[in-house]
């Protein structure tokens, strides 16, 4: 993964300001490619464990289908309303499908830890609900871009 950015290192996050950004914030656009090669772009609930981004989609949504033909992905989580405040990050990369699809909550080691920080950041309990429509997939990106423009403020 890569989080050296060629333009705006200025105001690029430093890995413990993304981490601190990613845990904090719920909701994230994904943008996937439909087979005829067309853009679509999505909202998402997601939870960041420090190195990939999981995704928790609707496994009959076109977001879905369009992952199941192409796995590549990108995801924007941006904040800010002013100039002066907006921040965020873009995460690229392909997606991997985790646990059974769709999850109905049988026992996987690798969802334990992300399915209580998702329920627990999106639906403040301590088990995740599992509706027999969801499944996992997992962004550990290839490339992350971020910004900070508060950072500007303390740049001149």
């Amino acid at each position: 993964m890569s989080v050296t950015q060629r333009r705006g290192r200025r105001i690029m996050m430093t890995r413990e300001e993304l981490d601190a950004f990613l845990a904090e914030q719920r909701t994230c656009r994904v943008a996937t490619v439909s087979a005829d090669g067309a853009p679509h772009a999505s909202t998402l609930w997601f939870a960041w464990d420090g190195s990939s981004l999981w995704l928790y989609s609707i496994t009959r949504s076109k977001r879905w289908a369009d992952l199941r033909a192409d796995r590549r992905i990108a995801v924007v989580v941006d904040a800010g309303e002013d100039y002066g405040e907006l921040r965020g990050v873009e995460l690229a990369g392909s997606v991997e499908f985790v646990g059974e699809e769709p999850r109905v909550g049988e026992p996987c080691a690798e969802l334990d830890e992300i399915e209580k920080q998702f329920a627990r950041k999106n639906f403040g309990m301590d088990q995740m609900p599992h509706d027999g429509r969801h499944a996992w997939v997992r962004l550990t990106p290839d490339t992350i871009a971020s910004w900070d423009f508060r950072k500007l403020t303390e740049l001149r």
